[in-house]
């Protein structure tokens, strides 16, 4: 089952069951996605792919994590609460996460693969990275990595 399709199944049975954050959650993501397909067809481009749409997936976790970290600075524990519901739900369409001995695996072969030397080669691995392992990988994380990686190299 295609991306799409799973989240077409998933607002049906959302509507069954009357879980409301969680048909307004796919609902925004469907959204997103149309907001992206409409973007490519602009450009003349395919609608997106599912490794694009992991992308996408991973972004809105990002905008939501970041929105709740603001609202608990700024002292709203209930729209925090909101944010990270939502990024839950999300994150239930991403596949399974891979392990830091995995992610530091893939990196130690992307720098091999990419024959990246020093600092300044950390776009080309990162590039490798979500060209593999999009929807799979925490690249905010991974980022750090490859960079101690690198530097460790020079």
């Amino acid at each position: 089952m295609s991306l799409r399709e799973r989240f077409t199944a998933e607002m049906k049975e959302a509507m069954k069951s009357g879980d409301k954050s969680k048909l307004a959650t796919v609902r925004m993501i469907q959204a997103a996605l149309k907001d992206k397909d409409i973007e490519a067809r602009g450009l003349g481009k395919d609608p997106a792919s599912d490794e694009e749409i992991l992308a996408l997936l991973q972004k809105m976790i990002k905008q939501r994590n970041e929105s709740a970290d603001v609202y608990e600075q700024g002292g709203r524990p209930e729209l925090a609460e909101k944010e990270r519901a939502e990024t839950a739900i999300i994150a239930g369409f991403l596949p399974q996460q891979m392990s830091d001995g995995e992610i530091k695996a893939a990196i130690d072969a992307a720098v091999a693969e990419t024959g990246a030397a020093g600092p300044k080669d950390m776009g080309k691995v990162i590039g490798a990275l979500k060209s593999k392992y999009a929807g799979r990988m925490d690249f905010a994380k991974a980022s750090g990595l490859v960079k101690a990686a690198l530097n460790a190299q020079a």
